[in-house]
């Protein structure tokens, strides 16, 4: 392994794998807490093998206490030993102490046009006895967001061809407050995202403003979900649901590195003012793009709202289009800690609150590993840090009471911790 600021303290392998390529991958994390009982805090990650906690009570060394496999999640007519897909965005209800799966279509060897999407609830009041709640079938089945503290969920997944009233993908909206009986609602949200057509939307991010931010094909657009607002689209003040949001902000957004093709994979949008620009005014971006070579492959976009506040992404057209304005993009070319391969674009990245100015971020970079970039100036983000794992690529990391715990495809989850460079 190579690492620059970053010390390496252990390594959790992945939990009896399927037999399935990447079957001892990780592709999302979470974290509960707990008050009573023999843990703590709890880490839960999903991959084809299903879904596993491990107990924190010593964070460093993660030790495996509870287990759902992929035979487990396996429906009727499914290949179990191919593995359940794929689960990233994984999302855990901190008061309910329940966990979220998103089943893909393709999961267990299914077609993208004909396998079945949903979501798994499972309950985890005893992370050491998971128990699967039920499944819920979704028109759409990749990534689901948490809304309104996971009373509801926002759930996107690659396009289909069904229901054939839609152009693509948009959000489906679930009622989770019976999480044994679930409620799909039948109209999504997020509709005509990419200038005025309906596109993939493939994450669901809630700000600490408790608006939702949708990213996929056609950009990133923030909608309000609670609450009475302005709404620039309709033009009058009205009661903002999960089902009916009302927008606030964003639009769509042409990426440096392809005018072509912009995949807007996940954002975040900063809740601190960062130099030059107001607060808030600004969202961190994933172009998700696999290019020939590095040079070629998706970036860290840093994109500003300002011009987006009146509805101008909800009106755009290829004829009358509008556009966020990216301040600056970040891949690893030119950064030290370079490796000999492709596999560049960004993918999901995780805000460290609390060290050092608070402005660093950790960020999965596939076969360019585990990145820490500081944001202070958004003009010009820096790699302040680097993890390159052996024979393995990052595949995204989550920070947690100081420490980062990096998922690997086919490698388990590396922890580490991160020292800020003195200034």
């Amino acid at each position: 392994m190579q690492q620059q600021n970053v010390t390496w303290l252990s390594h959790t392998p992945t939990p009896s794998p399927v037999a399935a390529e990447d079957g001892a991958s990780i592709a999302g994390l979470a974290f509960l807490r707990y008050a009573h009982g023999g843990e703590r805090d709890v880490m839960f990650g999903d991959g084809p093998f299903g879904l596993a906690s491990w107990s924190l009570s010593d964070p460093a060394h993660p030790r495996l206490t509870g287990l759902v496999t992929a035979k487990q999640l396996a429906l009727p007519g499914d290949d179990a030993a191919k593995g359940f897909w794929e689960g990233e965005n994984l999302q855990v209800d901190q008061s309910r102490k329940l966990v979220f799966l998103t089943r893909d279509p393709r999961a267990f060897g299914g077609a993208l046009q004909t396998g079945q999407p949903g979501i798994y609830v499972i309950d985890a009041r005893d992370p050491r006895h998971l128990r699967l709640v039920t499944f819920h079938p979704a028109p759409a089945g990749h990534t689901s967001g948490c809304i309104d503290g996971c009373r509801y969920l926002w759930t996107g997944g690659p396009f289909r061809k069904t229901p054939p009233s839609y152009d693509g993908q948009p959000a489906w909206v679930t009622d989770m407050r019976r999480p044994d009986h679930p409620v799909t609602f039948p109209t999504p949200v997020d509709l005509g995202r990419d200038d005025g057509t309906t596109a993939y939307v493939h994450s669901t991010d809630v700000d600490t403003t408790g608006i939702a931010w949708t990213s996929g094909l056609g950009g990133v657009r923030g909608y309000w979900t609670r609450g009475a607002h302005y709404d620039p689209v309709a033009h009058r003040v009205r009661r903002a649901s999960p089902a009916d949001p009302v927008p606030y902000a964003g639009g769509k957004i042409i990426s440096p590195n392809d005018a072509g093709y912009t995949f807007d994979h996940n954002s975040w949008r900063p809740p601190q003012r960062l130099a030059g620009f107001r607060r808030g005014d600004l969202l961190l971006v994933t172009d998700e793009d696999f290019g020939d070579t590095c040079a070629d492959a998706g970036r860290l976009l840093i994109v500003s709202l300002a011009g987006s506040y009146h509805g101008e992404g909800w009106r755009s057209t290829p004829q009358h289009p509008f556009r966020l304005k990216v301040v600056a993009d970040w891949g690893p070319v030119g950064s030290a800690g370079l490796q000999p391969n492709a596999d560049c674009s960004a993918h999901w990245f995780d805000p460290m609150t609390g060290v050092g100015d608070g402005n660093i971020i950790v960020q999965a970079f596939y076969g360019q590993g585990t990145r820490f970039l500081d944001i202070s100036d958004p003009r010009h983000p820096r790699q302040v840090g680097y993890f390159i794992p052996n024979g393995s690529e990052a595949a995204t990391p989550a920070y947690h009471d100081g420490l980062v715990y990096a998922a690997q495809y086919s490698g388990g989850i590396d922890v580490l911790r991160f020292t800020p460079p003195k200034p």
